[in-house]
């Protein structure tokens, strides 16, 4: 269901397949196990700028505070109480969605001690992201390969809100088309494409845009449906692939012809950040740039890894062309792409509301990583301007966005 080529693209899905499966992923992911990929740092502990939301899981009885099972009055939890099963159900998944959610921050003494000393840098003013002060006393290292993405338990109205805030309050979409939004669905909006008057008029830039949510959000629900919670018992869990969430998401008679074009924008946001791969080479091709971990052997095997990858970007025979975004009249496309910027900047905020930790972690991560492939993408010119030795002026990035990008692409 998902084959042939991509809207707004010279590509098709066969041969980024071939691409992703058989030459790039293996040596990407052999890279994000390394040290300097593996640790990202976070600041879970930032409250939600858009409304008051103390929740920290999915449950609608829990959208105060947080919910362990103590908590919960005794009246509920007796077996008199007329509402006794659902009350007992509730604080069940509640206390579930905490168990599963939760961070594991524990990091080795070693590794405290060589994240001290990693350089940073600030660059936050051409930033696509609302980014984490990682010099707050709430910021901590998390280790990514401690802390999978996959399911936790966070669904519900406190998931529906959030994406119903990402596209309806942050989608460029056209004026006229009024598409209400059916509360309680966990899984996501896309009604959008379900039109096929929807994008009429639409430039590319807005109609991109729009893609690459609906691609991260298809992202997210894949990895939550391959890594699922299938038994929980006091000997074992059992992680793996749930094939009838897939289907609610992705099956094109269950989801009204909807799904496979969910597919294919997560196939759009592939081509966007590999783009911003091969042109981000010149970057890290400099001999003063280092993947610094206090581990010498490790840090020149890995950037030789690195440069493997980016070159092997670079040779993508179909690459997205980005030279048609903002590419008119020099103001207009001036004020488009600051709109862009700050609609974006605005769902990185909206990522401080997701209730479950390990939910906020992997989604800041994410969209930083997507923010910071625009940002790639939106400064050819001064990437094309660095030296190739000494500092980076006009274009830098920081150790941040460099572990976003790349473990974002790793989605």
């Amino acid at each position: 269901q998902v084959t042939g080529y991509l809207d707004d693209c010279t590509c098709d899905v066969e041969t980024i397949d071939a691409f992703n499966n058989y030459k790039l992923f293996p040596r990407l992911n052999e890279l994000l196990e390394s040290d300097y990929f593996r640790y990202y740092k976070v600041n879970l502990q930032k409250p939600c700028p858009f409304w008051d939301d103390n929740s920290h899981c999915g449950m609608r009885d829990c959208a105060v505070q947080p919910c362990p099972s103590d908590e919960v009055p005794d009246g509920i939890r007796s077996a008199g109480y007329k509402y006794s099963e659902e009350a007992n159900n509730l604080a069940e998944e509640c206390e579930e969605a905490k168990r599963l959610g939760a961070v594991d921050d524990s990091l080795s003494k070693e590794t405290r001690q060589a994240v001290l000393q990693w350089a940073q840098h600030d660059d936050s003013s051409d930033s696509f992201c609302e980014a984490d002060d990682i010099h707050s006393p709430e910021a901590e290292y998390v280790d990514l390969l401690l802390n999978p993405e996959r399911y936790t338990g966070y669904k519900g109205p406190d998931a529906w809100k959030i994406w119903n805030s990402i596209y309806e309050e942050n989608c460029f979409k056209p004026q006229n088309v009024k598409r209400p939004l059916a509360s309680g669905r966990g899984d996501g909006c896309f009604q959008c494409l379900q039109l096929p008057f929807c994008f009429a008029g639409v430039c590319v830039e807005k109609r991109a845009f729009y893609r690459l949510i609906s691609g991260l959000h298809a992202s997210i629900n894949i990895h939550l449906s391959a890594r699922y919670l299938l038994q929980d018992t006091w000997s074992e869990k059992k992680w793996g692939p749930n094939i009838t969430e897939f289907q609610q998401r992705f099956d094109e008679v269950l989801t009204r012809g909807e799904g496979p074009r969910r597919l294919k924008n997560l196939y759009f946001l592939y081509l966007i950040e590999l783009r911003a791969l091969s042109k981000v080479l010149p970057f890290f091709e400099r001999p003063t740039f280092q993947l610094y971990t206090g581990n010498k052997s490790q840090d020149a095997e890995m950037k030789h890894l690195l440069l493997e990858i980016l070159h092997l970007a670079k040779s993508f025979p179909l690459h997205f062309d980005e030279n048609s975004f903002f590419a008119g009249n020099k103001k207009e496309a001036a004020k488009l792409k600051e709109e862009f910027r700050l609609h974006f900047k605005n769902i990185s905020k909206i990522m401080d509301c997701v209730g479950c930790f390990k939910c906020r972690l992997w989604g800041k991560l994410q969209t930083q990583g997507l923010g910071t492939a625009l940002k790639i993408l939106f400064s050819e010119k001064l990437i094309e301007k660095i030296p190739e030795s000494g500092p980076s002026y006009g274009f830098q990035l920081t150790r941040q966005e460099i572990v976003a990008l790349f473990n974002a692409f790793g989605r």
